[in-house]
């Protein structure tokens, strides 16, 4: 096995030198190309930002080939990646930058009035845009030396107590990730993925990043998702073999004119649960087979996934992948038997170093060599496991993890707000959305068009609260903690 997730990158590439790496609309780009940019991404970022081994380097992009120079000029340089959700408002991406201790942060001109915004609140930032990269590196150029224990990527993840924490995943984690899932997907070089989800989300990272670069494989990277029928001319035209998404996708494939000539071998539904009506009304129009997966952020993410072939368990998540062990445990740690339902705990050379500088948080996600998910799940007789109930209060909007708690605590700041609880709804496209409950203060009146604008200001457009309802008081059991699931009841117009 490689050191280190940039030196496996480059002997693949001198590997495939002039194998198309990337297709992207009408560009194309070589294993060659994107390998010397990242070299001289790599030297830029240490002769003109200062950057050193071990600092980390913030990548705030929209999907686009530029993402993979910048990924793998990070690690070149030695230094930890970043990747940001490019969906957050300019606050939220401060806090990320302030926490993880980002000072140089690779971005686009696309975004140039988000990021004035940004500059403007840290004044020492500095910014590398994808327009001023240089083609190739100095002739001197070396790449720092890494080992597989240090820090590769710090993903952040939406946290319960409001603002996301990062997960630590070092070279050796995303190294056994993405060797466990060449084997369960049985990815070649002949492969090409399909990729039109988020690049920043780790099911990306990993599974259509990572894996078909390391494994000289092409990389098809669709520049639309809408409508649907644009995916299936993208798959087709670079005849794209492999396709990792969420279940809101795949529903609308099931539903799109299905054209003849797919090359699809499989399709991976990850980062939410797959409805066992959308595998069956997929599974019903294609020859080709939908595996449910399930993975975390603390796992580089994969962790199990229904097998290729063999027998595929509608509603379950499969089986652990290769070189990774699953565990269903009670409160006290101790391991449970078959079909009872508790904590989902996984170990294996994929599970995080850590949460970054939260060694408490860190403690208690990962106890006696075993990550504890927080997913509630059981196993059945076959082996094959099952996730029954998910962590307390998560939603998930297209696969993105949103906590109420983050939400709620930004309600709050609007003026006349006396409480506020935020509950998932299902949407048949997006999976869930947000809705909010507030009750206001005695004698105020709530504007709720205003309070709409007040948290599209501040919060990612996924996590805005598609209805806002207003109630006289959130309804509390006896020790004062809100009633969640009788929210769940009332009535939401519209």
């Amino acid at each position: 096995m490689s050191s280190s997730l940039a030196s496996a990158f480059s002997a693949s590439a001198r590997a495939h030198a002039e194998k198309i790496a990337v297709f992207w609309g009408d560009e194309t780009f070589t294993f060659h190309q994107l390998h010397e940019q990242s070299r001289a991404v790599a030297a830029m970022l240490q002769t003109t930002f200062g950057v050193k081994p071990g600092d980390r380097v913030g990548i705030w992009l929209r999907n686009c080939p530029q993402f993979i120079p910048a990924l793998f000029g990070i690690l070149q340089a030695g230094a930890t990646a970043v990747p940001i959700n490019n969906f957050l408002k300019p606050d939220e991406v401060n806090f990320i930058l302030g926490d993880a201790g980002v000072d140089v942060l690779i971005s686009e001109t696309a975004v140039s009035e988000a990021l004035q915004r940004l500059t403007a609140a840290r004044p020492g930032l500095k910014v590398l845009r994808i327009e001023e990269f240089p083609v190739a590196a100095p002739a001197e150029f070396a790449p720092v030396e890494v080992t597989t224990g240090d820090l590769a990527v710090l993903i952040y993840t939406s946290g319960t107590t409001g603002h996301p924490k990062g997960a630590m995943l070092t070279h050796a984690n995303l190294l056994h990730n993405v060797a466990s899932c060449k084997k369960v997907l049985e990815a070649v070089d002949v492969d090409r993925f399909a990729l039109l989800l988020p690049m920043f989300h780790s099911f990306m990272l990993t599974v259509c990043v990572l894996l078909p670069l390391l494994v000289g494989s092409s990389i098809v990277l669709i520049r639309s998702l809408h409508p649907p029928k644009a995916i299936f001319e993208e798959i087709i035209r670079h005849q794209a073999t492999v396709l990792p998404a969420i279940p809101q996708l795949f529903r609308a494939l099931a539903h799109a004119p299905v054209p003849p000539n797919l090359c699809l071998r499989l399709c991976i539904s990850g980062a939410a649960p797959l409805p066992v009506e959308v595998l069956k009304e997929f599974s019903a129009r294609f020859p080709f087979p939908l595996i449910e997966g399930y993975g975390l952020s603390e796992a580089s993410p994969v962790v199990s996934l229904n097998p290729i072939h063999g027998v595929q368990k509608p509603g379950s998540i499969g089986l652990p992948i290769a070189d990774v062990e699953v565990s269903i445990r009670g409160e006290n740690g101790e391991e449970l038997p078959v079909g009872e339902v508790g904590e989902v705990c996984v170990r294996g050379g994929n599970v995080m170093a850590g949460y970054w500088q939260k060694p408490e948080e860190t403690a208690r996600a990962i106890r006696d060599g075993w990550l504890y998910t927080g997913d509630i799940g059981r196993q059945d007789e076959d082996g094959y496991f099952y996730i029954t109930d998910r962590k307390k209060d998560m939603l998930l909007v297209n696969g993105i993890n949103v906590y109420p708690r983050e939400v709620e605590e930004v309600i709050y700041q609007f003026p006349g707000v006396r409480e506020a609880a935020v509950i998932g709804r299902p949407d048949p496209r997006k999976g869930e959305q947000p809705v909010a409950f507030v009750a206001v203060n005695d004698g105020a009146a709530l504007d709720t068009a205003a309070l709409h604008r007040f948290l599209k200001e501040r919060l990612a457009d996924y996590k805005v609260p598609r209805h806002i309802v207003q109630i006289p008081a959130l309804p509390r059991n006896a020790t004062g903690k809100v009633l969640k699931t009788t929210l769940r009841t009332l009535p939401v117009d519209g």
